[in-house]
């Protein structure tokens, strides 16, 4: 089932790179942009997430920004350490929330994005996310939605 615009956002639960348990819920009464990416220390994906670290401090004004891959959170931790990511990533390596937002791949999880308005609905779906665009074109979305 594809998400679309106007769809409550499914519920997610899974560890953070520290390790901390993260859900949804903590998110209700804020933006979110959660976005989805293959593969920690990948080319696309490194790119991606230093453009989110780059644009934070605009970003953080309007939303929390949380990524989603299968990798571990080991891995994880290592590569928010070795960017500096302001933000957290979860480890889905069951692919239960992948799968729940239907951003399973053939291989690895496609490279999708989600902005959720702060009572959990959908409202901006980023189906071909160009990594090195991709937090300016949020930014220039959430100056539209959020009057």
């Amino acid at each position: 089932m594809e998400l679309k615009i106007g769809d409550k956002a499914p519920a997610l639960a899974a560890a953070d790179q520290t390790g901390k348990q993260r859900n949804l819920e903590e998110f209700h009464g804020s933006w979110l942009l959660l976005y989805f990416y293959p593969k920690d220390f990948t080319s696309g994906c490194t790119t991606e997430a230093c453009t989110l670290r780059d644009n934070f401090s605009e970003l953080k004004k309007k939303a929390k920004v949380m990524g989603v891959s299968a990798d571990s959170v080991g891995s994880h931790q290592k590569f928010s350490e070795k960017y500096h990511l302001p933000f957290d990533l979860l480890a889905d390596p069951q692919y239960e929330i992948i799968k729940s937002y239907g951003a399973n791949g053939l291989i690895f999880p496609k490279r999708v994005s989600f902005l959720i308005d702060p009572e959990g609905v959908i409202k901006k779906v980023y189906k071909s996310v160009k990594p090195a665009e991709h937090a300016e074109q949020v930014l220039k979305d959430l100056n539209e939605l959020i009057k």
